[in-house]
């Protein structure tokens, strides 16, 4: 059996009610928080984040076992879950709070990351070129606590109907979750 490793990933992808939904129940994430990371206030609020006015961006800050899931796999998954063309906005949510961004927590990881842009680039996946930011983790703050599931607990939402749901669908499709 192998030792397990545990890491941490920070990811920006629009609202992170998305991107966390998507991620539930994969095999190897430890545990998934939503929070707020890069900007420039202490403590943001949601309010504050979600007009723009700190520098924040809506991050899925998840705590995962590399021996069962590894950050290139993460990645992948990341890619998936947006459009990483679209420059701070992701659809109808638009604003720097909404970029595509990966805040990396050591060498490896932004290494990790930037094969991977540079790869995605020269396979011209996407028409337009991606303009996902890599930026070292800091400034992170958790959400508050209505956020942590929100696709879940709110399923009847309107948001979560005719945005978050299409992408979790979309996402199982390919990503499989656990039985």
């Amino acid at each position: 059996m192998l030792k397990q490793m545990i890491e941490q990933a920070t990811l920006g992808a629009g609202c992170f009610w998305c991107i966390e939904a998507c991620f539930k129940d994969i095999d190897g994430i430890i545990s998934l928080e939503p929070g707020y990371a890069g900007g420039q206030l202490v403590n943001p609020t949601y309010e504050e984040v979600y007009k723009g006015q700190t520098g924040h961006a809506e991050v899925l800050h998840l705590t995962f076992d590399n021996s069962i899931i590894q950050y290139s796999e993460i990645l992948k998954m990341f890619w998936f879950v947006h459009d990483p063309t679209q420059l701070n906005k992701q659809g109808n949510d638009i604003g720097t709070q909404y970029r595509s961004v990966i805040f990396y927590h050591n060498d490896e990881q932004r290494k990790t990351a930037e094969i991977y842009i540079n790869e995605l680039s020269q396979a011209k996946i996407w028409d337009n070129p991606i303009v996902t930011e890599i930026s070292p983790f800091n400034n992170y703050y958790p959400a508050e606590n209505y956020h942590k599931n929100y696709f879940e607990l709110n399923p009847q939402n309107s948001y979560c109907q005719f945005v978050v749901r299409p992408k979790v669908e979309k996402f199982n499709r390919v990503f499989p979750k656990n039985e």
